[in-house]
């Protein structure tokens, strides 16, 4: 089981991020120059923290990705998503199975 969107909203916010935009699909935090989303469709949490593009590589040694991209009209911060035919923004999906977890993966991804 996943953590659920609320959930990842709630560990984001304890480690610093701030709430600055919020969708009907997501609600998205910064801190300082880091920008994540919480996918807020993300019913089993399998894909609820959505990470900018260019981190890909780095997160892959620190956690799997859900999927290789999930995309969005709504995830404006990230760069467009040019292959097919949705042109929606994109960013790289992560699913975390615990609070500890999620906190570890902030830590070493944005610390």
């Amino acid at each position: 089981m996943y953590l659920r969107p609320d959930e990842v909203a709630r560990v984001l916010e304890k480690a610093g991020f701030e709430m600055d935009a919020v969708t009907a699909k997501t609600y998205g935090y910064c801190r300082g120059e880091d920008y994540v989303y919480v996918n807020r469709e993300a019913r089993l949490g399998r894909t609820a923290l959505i990470i900018h593009p260019t981190l890909k590589e780095r997160s892959q040694a620190i956690a799997a990705a859900s999927s290789d991209v999930k995309t969005c009209d709504h995830y404006v911060r990230f760069p467009m998503y040019l292959v097919g035919e949705s042109n929606d923004h994109y960013g790289i999906p992560h699913g975390f199975s615990s609070r500890v977890a999620l906190e570890r993966y902030l830590e070493r991804m944005f610390g």
